[in-house]
């Protein structure tokens, strides 16, 4: 997917660069339902969502997860 960049966009900076794509990354977020899954994927999350319902206790939580990936720097 290579598109031209609009020259508005060339002109900013890169924290500028990086503030725009947090914009649109919460925008496109603000609607999920809008986001296609394709069919292998919707296969996919609805077999490991089935995983989890089976097995509510396995993996880890969030806060686990990000102590281990905090220790690891």
């Amino acid at each position: 997917m290579s598109s031209p960049v609009p020259a508005a966009v060339s002109e900013l900076t890169f924290g500028e660069k990086l503030q725009l794509v947090g914009i649109l990354w919460d925008e496109l977020a603000s609607s999920p339902e809008r986001i296609p899954l394709s069919d292998s994927l919707k296969t996919e999350l609805d077999r490991r969502y089935q995983d989890y319902l089976s097995n509510p206790n396995e993996g880890s939580t969030w806060t686990e997860v990000r102590n281990r990936v905090l220790r690891a720097q």
